[in-house]
């Protein structure tokens, strides 16, 4: 007795259950997009006063009408109805206040774009107006590259290019800049 012919393949056997598996993995389109298709999480908060602070001092308040947390590649907050942020100096007095009509801040970067209406006042009256301003939260920084005025104390200056600011306006850098400004007799800015 040879082995090879008491096993003998039946393919007959095998050919209904290969042909079932090929006719149930059938999917619609639909169903391969709802599987494959990115999720995105999104949590809303309305009324929001928010505070920041480092190394255990307060360095602003946020208040905005509605917040949008976006979790995608890469994490933000939205702020789409508006927002204000008062900043504050080391003995918790406000030293800065911004407002604008729209703000997105990206966690991973701590820098928040900001457009619409932005405008920045400072404890003196000194105030930056833009069409759209970025604040880099660990260097405490304003910046654009769009045009920009700031009004002091006898001076109005447009930035046609735009500027870098610090947090408080004591220091603006403009590009471009243009506009008048009280002098001295000696020739220096009052």
């Amino acid at each position: 007795m040879r082995l090879s012919s008491i096993y003998k393949p039946s393919y007959l056997l095998l050919l209904p259950g290969a042909l079932f598996l090929f006719s149930s993995c059938e999917n619609t389109e639909k169903d391969i997009k709802n599987w494959t298709e990115n999720v995105v999480l999104k949590e809303e908060a309305r009324n929001i006063e928010s505070y920041l602070s480092q190394n255990g001092r307060m360095k602003a308040k946020l208040t905005a009408p509605l917040m949008v947390r976006v979790n995608g590649d890469t994490v933000s907050v939205e702020f789409p109805e508006s927002l204000h942020c008062d900043f504050y100096d080391s003995t918790k007095k406000i030293e800065t206040r911004l407002d604008a009509k729209y703000g997105k801040y990206y966690e991973n970067l701590g820098k928040v774009y900001l457009r619409d209406s932005v405008v920045v006042i400072n404890i003196k009256g000194d105030t930056l107006r833009s069409p759209d301003l970025w604040w880099d939260q660990n260097n405490k920084l304003f910046y654009t590259d769009k045009y920009a005025t700031y009004k002091g104390v006898g001076k109005i200056i447009y930035g046609g290019k735009g500027l870098e600011a610090t947090q408080d306006l004591d220091r603006i850098t403009f590009k471009e800049p243009t506009g008048n400004m009280q002098v001295s007799e000696s020739g220096f800015p009052e």
